[in-house]
């Protein structure tokens, strides 16, 4: 069974920088579309970014140009680069491939203004 394992979290002040890392174990992760996804209090998760095993990406419209997703497949890890950093990208940042894994624990976001 997949087990995702999610860091890189931490505090940061408005404008500043966070690389997440998410690695997974098991053997399908170089086959598999994987996503970073966030939650924030009060809110549904939601799709920030995905990769596709050949390494195209897509994001949504709010972190575009800030965010930059990536993956090596021969270490099983995926990285999501936060630059210029707000507060509403304040959350628990989770990956997953399509909702369809066992969800991680997440790693926390706090941007300050």
């Amino acid at each position: 069974q997949v087990q995702l394992v999610e860091s890189g979290g931490g505090l940061v002040q408005a404008g500043g920088s966070l690389r997440l890392s998410c690695a997974a174990s098991g053997n399908i992760f170089s086959i598999r579309t994987m996503g970073w996804y966030r939650q924030a209090p009060g809110k549904q998760r939601e799709l920030v970014a995905a990769i596709t095993p050949g390494g195209n990406t897509n994001y949504i419209d709010s972190v575009k140009g800030r965010f930059t997703i990536s993956r090596d497949n021969t270490k099983n890890t995926m990285y999501l680069q936060m630059n210029s950093l707000k507060p509403e990208d304040t959350a628990v940042y989770y990956c997953n491939s399509r909702s369809e894994l066992p969800w991680g624990q997440g790693t926390q976001v706090t941007v300050s203004s």
